[in-house]
């Protein structure tokens, strides 16, 4: 399961784990007008552009492995939205500066987490299935297989949401059934029951991957 997290979320929130610019300066406004399975094969392409050919410089560079991911990602993830999702309750409770601050960091503690994992990405590992049944106005899932280093495949979806702006945004990663965003949101929950939710923040700030391990392991000692 790890493993194939590592690689189908980096593929994911590399790419989909949110608006800048494309990475290659392509113009923001297409992907309005893109379909969700659309989005997603333009992420997977985009990707195999960013990355073959240039593993090693980028492994020796995990800045500039960030950037690709910020680059190909962040345009078409809804980090707002899914960081409200992992708050659940809490984020009734939280200011909007707290929500803000906590999804910021949180996205830059999990793409550092899941960055190497891109560097095995190439082109073909993504397959998007594809489309059935009709494409609800507001929200829709894209199904995709992922391919792993040993030919098996892994069950990866997409939930969608449409923006104020018409444009589609992806908001959670389904991994052989299992939601990012309901992972995250039961330790989130433990984390921020113990110390706070400006504590997590900070923690995730200064800490970085190691914070989100640490959630991890207290969250299993205790199930």
């Amino acid at each position: 399961m790890l493993r194939s997290l590592a690689l189908a979320t980096a593929i994911a929130f590399g790419g989909v784990i949110a608006a800048p610019a494309f990475a290659q300066n392509a113009p923001a406004a297409a992907g309005a007008q893109q379909q969700p399975e659309q989005v997603v094969q333009v992420i997977a392409d985009q990707l195999a552009s960013a990355i073959e050919g240039h593993q090693q410089q980028l492994k020796n560079d995990q800045e500039k492995l960030i950037a690709v991911i910020d680059d190909v990602f962040l345009p078409h993830f809804d980090i707002d939205y899914a960081s409200i999702l992992v708050l659940g309750q809490h984020a009734r409770e939280a200011t909007p500066e707290q929500r803000a601050r906590f999804a910021k960091a949180f996205y830059n503690s999990i793409t550092h987490r899941y960055a190497e994992g891109l560097l095995n990405y190439t082109r073909g590992r993504v397959k998007v299935l594809p489309f059935s049944g009709d494409l609800n106005d507001k929200r829709t899932v894209v199904r995709t297989q992922v391919v792993l280093d040993d030919g098996k495949t892994v069950g990866v979806d997409y939930a969608f949401r449409k923006s104020r702006d018409g444009s589609w945004k992806a908001y959670d990663v389904i991994i052989e059934g299992i939601s990012y965003v309901t992972n995250y949101r039961n330790q989130v929950d433990a984390e921020i029951r113990k110390v706070g939710i400006d504590q997590l923040t900070t923690n995730l700030e200064t800490q970085g991957s190691k914070a989100l391990e640490t959630m991890e392991k207290d969250t299993k000692g205790k199930s």
